[in-house]
């Protein structure tokens, strides 16, 4: 059998034990053993090159730097993730094909008991609810499991694929921002809010393993 860093290291790192599973995904947090085909898809196209839906344009760089900025954004968010300012990066996976990833985040989160979630997924697999399957785990993990009550996330005006995901999800109207997207360019940045009360709860619950292990990784 052939040992992955993810088996090798979950007793020293409890939290690449960690899995979520809906109807049709398998999210466990990003570790080395993804890392390449995470920077092929990203390299393949996420969203329309005329088009830019993150706060940072990292995309816009050319491959060479690109395939850079995504292995340290990866590396730098497992590093400075501590229990006081976590932050895990699920690698989304369908019948063993990655689709994308999905992060969580929390600050001082066993006293706020907020989380706040991104996420994107390759061209290639988008129009087909992964995004609104991936998100509705995500915060179902949140609500159900580490005791959530508020549920952040944000999305630029001119974004529409990543607001109907949180329309469908129940999150609503939370404020703006104007920020700089790109050198000379100001976009909107609407915040969105969902709560246990206005989660559309799917017909399934997320099914969760793992998390005794890693507890302490949350702030709990």
């Amino acid at each position: 059998m052939t040992t992955t860093s993810r088996d090798a290291l979950t007793r020293l790192w409890p939290l690449f034990g960690l899995r979520l599973a809906t109807p049709r995904l398998i999210m466990r947090p990003v570790c080395d053993d993804d890392l390449a085909e995470l920077v092929d898809l990203a390299a393949t196209g996420i969203h329309d090159p005329a088009a830019m839906p993150f706060l940072m344009p990292w995309t816009d760089e050319p491959r060479e730097k690109l395939i850079e900025n995504t292995l340290r954004h990866f590396w730098r968010s497992r590093a400075a993730s501590v229990p006081e300012d976590w932050s895990v990066h699920f690698a989304v996976r369908s019948k063993g094909a990655l689709m994308g990833t999905q992060e969580i985040s929390g600050r001082d989160f066993a006293v706020t008991r907020t989380v706040d979630t991104g996420s994107w997924l390759g061209l290639a697999h988008q129009g087909q609810g992964f995004g609104t399957e991936m998100r509705c785990a995500v915060v179902n993990f949140a609500f159900d499991h580490l005791k959530a009550t508020r549920a952040e996330s944000a999305a630029f005006s001119d974004n529409p694929k990543s607001q109907a995901v949180s329309r469908k999800v129940g999150y609503v109207p939370n404020g703006d921002r104007v920020v700089q997207r790109r050198p000379g360019e100001a976009a909107v940045d609407e915040r969105l809010l969902l709560t246990p009360e206005t989660f559309r709860k799917p017909t399934w619950s997320v099914q969760v393993a793992g998390l005794d292990a890693c507890r302490g990784s949350f702030g709990l």
